[in-house]
């Protein structure tokens, strides 16, 4: 019996390779009509319920569409020749602050390549994410670096990226990435490092009531709260999980702000915040200020990007170096090598770079108060 069962599905997962090698060889294109069911059957000598779980599953995976009444259709998916001198960027925002800098770095080594660029953002959304690699498989693109959305909670469409390895696209990540797809070519800041850095110089200007304001849904976040924590354990500080403000994508134009505010409000003992970026730590000094506390006379705060708003808030920002430019540039070109060589240069398929701390203006020391 369980012979039988085997047989049987070996058939229909044979036939469904076999029509997905026609529509990625371009035997069959874009539009193209299928055979009926009963022709299929007939043609491959298998029962009509075998074509039919066949077609599902090409179905389900996005190579076939059906329409009611007229028949069985091949999907848009072009063949990838990889000569188009195309590649696509993804990024969970075009207009942000650091992206464009990150966008212009990419621009730079690509173009010089002889490669056009094929931009996309994903406003980091999870269902936006999948739509836009839904689209870029319909389109001829030799490669892809991509910044991943909500990069902390596992990824629900890895069957886009498996037909993109199916394709033979190469991709890179850049800023994060899911941990299912920890093995991927990628290129990140060390973000537990920046995060421990940036505590440690707060801890050595004598600051002991230090509260975090972290991001929950992505890498990032997650690591700059590691290295906040190693820092203050190294110190002998005590971790107090109420001193830690966790936000999301939804809600971080605002809860950050009015956690803070609240907190300062009730008389919080706090005398430094370490944000999770320069946008953030912007508006942890609005929140302070506005509950009359001054920044940096009795509260410190840091960022984090060195971003332009460190330096043109009205409180020059201590913060973490972000290297965007270059950041793009070392993702460009080991774009390059992995469509070149089939691997990166060297063999080196995950990058930290190493964070920098920018001193300014929005910490002072408090040794005089131990």
């Amino acid at each position: 019996m369980l012979e039988e069962e085997n047989t049987k599905k070996l058939k229909y997962y044979k036939l469904m390779e076999e029509l997905k090698e026609q529509i990625v060889s371009g035997k069959l294109r874009a539009g193209d009509k299928l055979p009926s069911e009963n022709e299929l059957s007939r043609a491959y000598g298998v029962s009509r319920q075998t074509v039919r779980k066949a077609l599902l599953i090409l179905e389900n995976a996005g190579y076939i569409y059906a329409e009611h009444g007229r028949g069985t259709f091949c999907s848009e998916l072009v063949r990838h020749t990889r000569t188009s001198k195309n590649i696509a960027v993804v990024t969970t925002y075009l207009s942000d602050y650091i992206f464009p800098r990150v966008i212009q770095g990419i621009d730079h080594v690509m173009t010089e390549a002889g490669y056009s660029i094929l931009l996309k953002n994903t406003k980091n959304s999870r269902r936006l994410e999948a739509r836009c690699l839904e689209e870029l498989l319909k389109k001829d693109i030799d490669g892809l670096i991509i910044e991943p959305s909500k990069s902390q909670i596992y990824c629900r469409h890895m069957n886009l990226y498996q037909k993109l390895d199916e394709f033979q696209i190469p991709y890179v990540f850049i800023q994060g990435c899911f941990r299912q797809m920890e093995d991927k070519p990628q290129i990140l800041m060390d973000d537990c490092k920046g995060g421990y850095l940036i505590t440690k110089y707060l801890i050595g200007l004598g600051h002991r009531e230090i509260l975090g304001v972290f991001k929950a849904d992505d890498t990032q976040g997650q690591n700059r709260h590691k290295g906040y924590v190693r820092a203050l354990q190294e110190a002998g500080l005590s971790y107090d999980p109420d001193h830690v403000v966790w936000f999301y994508t939804e809600d971080r134009a605002i809860h950050p702000y009015e956690r803070i505010r609240q907190m300062a409000e009730a008389g919080e003992q706090m005398d430094a915040v370490v944000c999770y970026n320069d946008q953030i730590a912007v508006e942890v000094i609005r929140a302070l200020t506005e509950a009359g506390r001054s920044v940096p006379d009795d509260v410190s705060v840091t960022g984090y990007d060195n971003s332009f708003i460190a330096e043109s808030s009205a409180v020059k920002l201590t913060t973490i170096a972000h290297p965007q430019e270059k950041l793009g540039e070392m993702a460009a070109e080991m774009l390059l090598s992995l469509m070149r060589d089939g691997q990166p240069a060297g063999g080196n398929d995950r990058i930290l770079i190493e964070p920098e701390l920018v001193i300014r203006d929005s910490c002072k020391s408090r040794k005089n108060n131990l």
